[in-house]
């Protein structure tokens, strides 16, 4: 069975950390680049951050753009999202997705989300 797993998820206070994991199952990552998205209630999904095959590219949202890192491990399937500096705006479902090319807009597997709240 193919699956995303998050983790990593929590309640944090303003200006914490958290550290977002993204695990696969059943496929091998290195072969998507991978995005990480967030939903907030009553917002539209969106993609924060991706990074290619390799690793050598990476892309972020202007509203993350230095406090979020995303980094790959291939040899442990795995994909991370650092998360410094959070804010309440932060606080949202944060889902990883593969995708072909982090050019593109088409997601190929959804993770389940997990839930991120910054609140003091």
């Amino acid at each position: 069975q193919l699956q995303l797993v998050e983790s990593g998820g929590g309640l944090v206070q303003p200006g914490g950390s958290l550290r977002l994991s993204c695990a696969a199952s059943g496929f091998t990552l290195d072969y998507y680049a991978i995005g990480w998205f967030r939903q907030a209630p009553g917002k539209e999904r969106e993609r924060v951050s991706c990074i290619s095959r390799s690793g050598g590219s990476t892309n972020y949202a202007d509203s993350v753009k230095g406090r979020f890192t995303i980094s790959r491990d291939n040899a442990k399937n795995t994909i991370y999202l650092q998360m410094n500096s959070l804010k309440a705006e932060d606080t949202a479902v944060y889902y990883c997705a593969a995708q072909f090319q982090c050019e593109r807009v088409g997601v190929q597997y959804w993770g389940q989300g997990t839930q991120v709240t910054v609140s003091s």
